[in-house]
């Protein structure tokens, strides 16, 4: 499995405090079954002020850490962009990183801002070239009256990551009832850990994993957490992968 959503690296943000932390988490990835994580720490001004090249510092001196404590886990430099100023230009220079270097971008939006607010935002990303991902949409506290306003940004070409603990209900009775419908409308393209320490946000991907598995089925959930997510480290076009066919909904899906 891999893991595109993950605050492995240590003192960058609110993720893994220190690098005992971060071998502990690597362990725990490994145990669970992963293979590679993209490191994905916060790039959020006037809070988290991380950039392309601190990122790709600090991955590479724990790629060093792990093999030298043995372990095999592949790492890849990303972010949890938060949306500022001139992001596109940002994202051009390398001072906001995408995943794995690819075109694909981890977006996280402001708990208080409606999406339809920021379709202006996701199309210049689109425009630009970039396949922006929605970190966990069902987390979010407008999800309930704009989720058709999520439907449509994914028909226009927006990734959606699920978090693996919002289908095990560790984010609360909405957040689990919001995934499990993102994922029976066939509207998932991502499930992630979004792990940020070795205790309460520990990862899970496996679980996860289960959970989707026993809504949706195998091959479908082996998709969110492996095929797409090769997908992204590989740089691969979007309708290398569509979404299966929707269910519930009448949006149109195949081509986002």
């Amino acid at each position: 499995m891999i893991d595109i959503h993950c605050h492995l690296l240590p003192g960058l943000d609110d993720g893994a405090v220190d690098l005992a932390m971060s071998l502990r988490m690597a362990r725990a990835l490994i145990d669970d079954g992963v293979e590679a994580v993209v490191c994905t720490p916060h790039i959020l001004p006037g809070l988290y002020h991380n950039r392309g090249a601190q990122i790709e510092g600090a991955v590479a001196r724990l790629r060093s850490r792990l093999a030298d404590h043995g372990l095999r886990l592949e790492l890849y430099s990303g972010a949890d962009a938060h949306i500022t100023v001139d992001f596109v230009a940002k994202l051009a220079s390398k001072e906001i990183t995408t995943l794995a270097d690819s075109r694909y971008v981890l977006i996280e939006l402001p708990q208080h801002v409606e999406p339809r607010i920021i379709k202006q935002f996701f199309f210049q990303l689109r425009t630009a070239g970039y396949i922006p991902i929605l970190s966990h949409p069902e987390r979010m506290p407008w999800i309930a009256s704009q989720y058709r306003t999520i439907e449509k940004l994914v028909a226009s070409g927006v990734w959606l990551q699920l978090t693996a603990g919002s289908l095990l209900g560790d984010f609360g009775r909405d957040a689990k009832y919001w995934a499990e419908r993102i994922l029976d409308d066939g509207i998932a393209h991502v499930i992630a850990t979004d792990a940020h320490n070795d205790g309460r946000r520990s990862p899970n991907l496996r679980m996860g994993y289960d959970a989707a598995a026993k809504r949706i089925g195998d091959a479908e959930a082996e998709k969110l957490v492996k095929s797409r997510p090769d997908a992204i480290l590989c740089n691969e076009a979007p309708a290398s992968w569509p979404l299966p066919s929707c269910r519930t909904t009448t949006v149109g899906y195949r081509n986002a």
